[in-house]
């Protein structure tokens, strides 16, 4: 018997250029994610999107709500280039965007991509004239769009003009079909309209952002078979912790799985003192563990269980996973592919040798009542059986040299 990969084929899409990254076509989906500093604080902005950007953000958004965050947006450019960060910068325009892209050309030709909301651009004829503006501003400065649409601020005229012609109908639709037609003719007929002002359509990105999980998978998956523009995913207010995690995961699994999606964010809310690079590390888990991407080495560990009274399997795991992850920018430097290594710390006999003989390198620690000894695994042989107090340290020291030799030097 034969098995076939479980994914779809990937939907076709438009390539989009974002500074010197690519969006959609046959390019790797793009891990994106947003700053919540006062962009109009330029320290503060750029050392927050060095620190995402270090972590993995291919891509980074700051809102650009103010004269004085516009103005700081090519200071914080410049702060960026200083640092050595080159990273993609999207400027996120609500309400006011078409006025501070205007006033600030500086502003307009730092950014790489500009993020444009069709439910808050503007109301009857100013709207068309306002998105028409940024359109233009995009058109000036060879700058991608996205057109993001958000169930939270959906154009409210669009809403109502179809619950008008639905209540016509001798059979209505259920008013959350309607919903769901808004924002995608919301999203499409900008997209339309953007093209008809002169925007190319290889400079255009679209997003229905929603909250519910069932409620996004149903609108993109109507989305990718309306249209062939490279799309954004990301569940919207997704919250905070394990909730906003699962709920993202959940969305994003069913829709990549299906070969839809080009870019994501994942849209956590970080908990009181929590480090902003969450959403990257969990973006990019997402990506990896679906075998879609690969970024850093991820370590496989069993969840404990009356065989393993002792923690330090559970120490030892989240030591070295750490430290995979702390070590990946200078592996990234000097071995190709060792983000793709696979790495096992298991906690007793039940199932510690297999899956270390499975992983790249592996070493089964002894379990509650077992002898004192942890053997190692490189490639599905035993090398060495560790003792001692000093377990983590020698296998630290044999994940370093199991790398320098198994990985082509770059």
């Amino acid at each position: 018997m034969s098995y076939k990969h479980p994914f779809l084929p990937r939907r076709q899409s438009i390539a989009v250029k974002v500074g010197q990254l690519t969006v959609g076509g046959e390019s790797p989906i793009v891990v994106q994610s947003m700053t919540n500093t006062d962009t109009a604080d330029v320290e503060a902005t750029a050392k927050q999107i060095a620190d995402l950007a270090s972590t993995g953000s291919e891509m980074v958004r700051i809102t650009v709500n103010t004269v004085e965050a516009a103005a700081a947006v090519p200071n914080i450019k410049a702060r960026l280039k200083h640092m050595g960060i080159d990273v993609p910068l999207v400027g996120d325009f609500h309400f006011n965007g078409h006025k501070l892209l205007t006033l600030h050309p500086e502003c307009a030709e730092a950014l790489d991509k500009y993020r444009i909301n069709p439910g808050n651009v503007g109301r009857g004829k100013r709207r068309d004239e306002q998105f028409a503006t940024m359109i233009e501003m995009a058109i000036k400065y060879k700058k991608a769009v996205r057109i993001g649409v958000n169930w939270g601020s959906m154009d409210q005229e669009l809403l109502a003009k179809l619950m008008d012609e639905n209540a016509k109908l001798d059979t209505p639709k259920e008013p959350k079909n309607i919903m769901f037609d808004t924002v995608i003719r919301s999203a499409l007929e900008s997209a339309a309209s953007a093209e008809e002002l002169g925007l190319a359509k290889n400079k255009i990105i679209l997003s229905c952002k929603m909250s519910d999980v069932q409620d996004l998978v149903t609108v993109y998956r109507a989305m990718a078979e309306q249209c062939d523009y490279a799309l954004h995913l990301g569940l919207t207010e997704a919250g905070m912790g394990s909730k906003g995690i699962v709920a993202s995961t959940a969305a994003l699994g069913i829709l990549l799985h299906e070969g839809i999606g080009d870019t994501i964010r994942i849209s956590l809310t970080p908990e009181p003192g929590a480090a902003r690079t969450k959403e990257v590390i969990v973006a990019q888990e997402i990506l990896q563990t679906m075998g879609l991407r690969a970024f850093v080495p991820l370590v496989t560990a069993c969840p404990g269980c009356g065989r393993t009274s002792s923690t330090y399997f559970q120490e030892l795991a989240e030591q070295i996973q750490n430290y995979l992850r702390e070590q990946m920018p200078v592996w990234a430097t000097q071995y190709q592919g060792v983000e793709t290594m696979s790495v096992a710390v298991m906690g007793c006999v039940v199932n510690g040798p297999g899956e270390s003989k499975h992983a790249n390198i592996g070493i089964s620690l002894p379990g509650t009542g077992e002898t004192p000894v942890a053997p190692v695994y490189e490639d599905g042989e035993k090398t060495v059986t560790l003792k001692g107090d000093n377990i983590a340290g020698e296998f630290t020291e044999l994940l370093n040299h199991y790398i320098d030799r198994s990985y082509q030097k770059i």
